[in-house]
């Protein structure tokens, strides 16, 4: 049995996902990535635009080596963290140890996440979970399916008026933007890019990385269509995260919500 196949908790839904084997290879050199280091200022946003305070509960869906779950609990929040990838939970739960907070990290499918009314806030950042649910072959409309199912997953998991902060990369940067590395599939909105990616030990692969795009238009529908009450949608990048509405130029966008 290799890392990654341990049986999960009871009641956790595991499936198969190609971005196991990136994180993987990746561990914690993915906290070298510039993208990475915008967390504090990330956080204080999130603290101010979610309403949160300390003691409440939040969800960080696709928590990676929980860089933001990890800042929250330093807050005064409970968080719980679920990532796919079995490497990257056991990082963010040796970090959680080190610092002593209040922060659980679990192997999870977001596509299946099945906890209802159990958080009273969610996030899913940095392409974490919604986003990454992109084909990885011919063109599929299953990628626009998964993504609105992780969303929905997410928002049956907030409890009444529970609010969510999901990211998403924007159609209109990637298509302005396109490097030659990139493949924006027009049909479904997916990019592939083939790119390196380099472990903790310094070693480079070849890897893809499948991503989903969005407007902020379809954002709002896909809120609207799993039961969220969408509050804005602003224009962000890493480390930037504030008030500014929609525009073409940005690389992402931050979805902000509330559960009836």
């Amino acid at each position: 049995m290799r890392k990654g196949d341990e049986e999960p908790p009871e009641g956790t839904a595991v499936g198969s996902h190609w971005f196991e084997d990136t994180a993987a290879h990746l561990g914690s050199a993915y906290l070298r990535y510039s993208f990475t280091r915008g967390t504090t200022q990330e956080v204080d946003f999130l603290i101010d635009v979610l309403e949160l305070e300390p003691g409440m509960s939040v969800l960080d869906v696709g928590c990676g080596p929980g860089r933001h779950a990890l800042e929250l609990a330093s807050r005064g929040m409970r968080v719980t963290g679920l990532d796919i990838s079995q490497e990257f939970v056991d990082l963010a739960t040796s970090a959680a140890t080190e610092l002593g907070v209040d922060a659980t990290f679990e192997r999870c499918d977001a596509r299946a996440i099945g906890r209802a009314d159990a958080f009273d806030a969610a996030i899913s950042l940095c392409q974490g979970a919604f986003g990454l649910q992109g084909a990885t072959g011919p063109v599929s409309w299953s990628a626009i399916d998964e993504d609105v199912t992780v969303a929905a997953e997410i928002a049956a998991a907030l409890h009444p008026h529970g609010r969510v902060a999901l990211s998403a990369f924007s159609s209109y940067f990637q298509v302005r933007f396109l490097e030659d590395s990139d493949r924006f599939d027009a049909a479904t909105g997916v990019n592939h890019e083939r790119t390196e990616l380099r472990g903790t030990d310094g070693s480079v692969i070849e890897g893809d990385l499948w991503t989903s795009c969005f407007t902020p238009r379809e954002l709002r529908l896909i809120a609207e269509r799993v039961g969220l009450t969408v509050t804005d949608i602003f224009s962000v990048a890493p480390g930037r995260y504030g008030r500014d509405r929609p525009v073409t130029t940005s690389p992402e966008f931050l979805l902000v919500a509330s559960k009836p």
